[in-house]
């Protein structure tokens, strides 16, 4: 953050550290057993279960919670891992609220779902720390995949590719894998270094070795990679980010959120982080609140998340709004940023007021300022260093079925590829389901 610590008002050591512990303690705290036993009661154990539609891993949610009520919940977590290798950490970020828990029937018919998600939690958590891996490799294939990018759908891929038989080189171009969920998940999600156990933990299926600081531009070329392997799967994510338009956008204090959040996520000490005084946001999605809220929690005094349209437009589910209102963040709606002002470094941004005339956002004339001594770009992110021999859908790697590219024997998915949510489960599902394609193709 070398802006940041040449403006003036963003400053560390706002808070106390017995505050800072309080605020970054777990989100959602663990099921003790007891308290899993109840909430496994609830579900009605359908048959034709809506929640399971709605993952879009497929898990068997039924089964792993009658699992859990009958006292089994290693079993849970082999039903659970199964499908989603890293149901750990999607049971901790998941927007389950707008995905398994929205459709659950107990939510229907009393507003009251099944937690499904903190049961997820409860029963990958008694396996994981049990130091068991269920999974076992298949005999060994002969072929060897290379795997670029170590985020969830990158681990995905390569887990199952390795169970199956084959061998895995991961590369990624940060100096430890997990990709987003290590650098780009909130703090208080995902506590205790949880996001490099889980990666430790499904390392343990063996076949699979991990290569830091190696991109593609780096290092690693496409063809290069062809002729060294049998396969290639590209996880690549997002690395740039959208520029925001306004003037002013370039003074010292103005950052991008995603860098804010993976160096809060690395910081040894968030006593020694600096925030702002005056934080604005910008944006309207999972990034932008989670930006905000990371800012409330080490001390920033006034948190503003500024969206260019209307609540209902917004990416951040009603359950993440409601979260960042509840830690005191302000949510302003149509505005869009029109200059950063400040001398020597960000003082005040200063915001248009939206409407949408004939289905097209346009600015009104009419602004407004607001103290800002940092303000963070969460306003999307772009695809980069992508070999031009891969024909692109939009901004993303164009696919076909589960994850082929225009590049014979390769295959994208996650961020970086069109089509799926940018969520972590959808991530995984992709990465899971190029795995199973990779292998049918390799074996035929």
């Amino acid at each position: 953050m070398a802006h940041g610590q040449t403006a003036p008002g963003i400053l560390a050591g706002r808070l106390s550290s017995e505050e800072i512990e309080t605020n970054f303690s777990d989100l959602h705290p663990p099921y003790a057993p007891h308290e899993a036993a109840v909430a496994a009661d609830r579900c009605y154990f359908c048959h034709d279960a809506p929640c399971v539609t709605a993952c879009p891993t497929d898990i068997d949610i039924p089964l792993f919670i009658r699992q859990i009520q009958g006292g089994n919940p290693e079993g849970a977590a082999e039903t659970i891992l199964s499908q989603n290798i890293l149901g750990g950490m999607c049971a901790r970020v998941c927007p389950t609220e707008t995905l398994c828990e929205e459709v659950c029937v107990r939510e229907v018919a009393e507003g009251k779902p099944v937690e499904i998600g903190r049961l997820q939690r409860f029963a990958t958590d008694v396996l994981m720390g049990s130091g068991e891996h269920p999974f076992m490799r298949a005999e060994d294939t002969g072929k060897r995949v290379a795997v670029v990018g170590a985020g969830p759908a990158g681990l995905a891929c390569a887990h199952r590719l390795a169970m199956l038989g084959h061998q895995v080189t991961i590369y990624d171009a940060n100096s430890k894998p997990g990709g987003l969920n290590e650098y780009g998940i909130a703090a208080y999600k995902a506590t205790n270094d949880f996001a490099q156990a889980e990666v430790d933990w499904l390392l343990r299926i063996g076949g699979i070795s991990v290569e830091c600081n190696a991109a593609l531009g780096n290092g690693l070329t496409l063809e290069g990679l062809r002729e060294a392997f049998d396969a290639v799967f590209l996880a690549v994510g997002l690395a740039g980010v959208n520029a925001l338009r306004a003037q002013g956008e370039d003074k010292p204090g103005v950052h991008h959120a995603v860098d804010f959040i993976s160096e809060v996520r690395q910081a040894d000490d968030l006593l020694k982080h600096p925030v702002g005084r005056h934080v604005v946001v910008i944006g309207g999605g999972m990034t932008a609140i989670d930006a905000a809220v990371k800012s409330k929690l080490l001390g920033a005094e006034h948190v503003t998340v500024a969206y260019r349209r209307g609540a209902s437009a917004m990416g951040a589910s009603k359950f993440e709004q409601d979260l960042a209102t509840s830690k005191g963040v302000k949510l302003m709606f149509n505005v869009q940023p029109r200059q950063v002002h400040g001398e020597d470094a960000a003082t005040e941004i200063e915001l248009e007021y939206t409407a949408s005339v004939d289905g097209t956002l346009q600015g009104t004339g009419e602004s407004v300022r607001l103290p800002a001594d940092q303000v963070l770009k969460a306003i999307g992110q772009r695809l980069e260093g992508v070999p031009d021999a891969l024909h692109l859908n939009g901004n993303k790697i164009a696919v076909i079925g589960a994850g082929r590219t225009s590049v014979e024997g390769v295959w994208a998915g996650g961020d970086c590829a069109a089509g799926g949510e940018d969520l972590t489960v959808t991530a995984v599902a992709e990465g899971r389901d190029a795995a199973m394609d990779i292998d049918a193709v390799l074996r035929a």
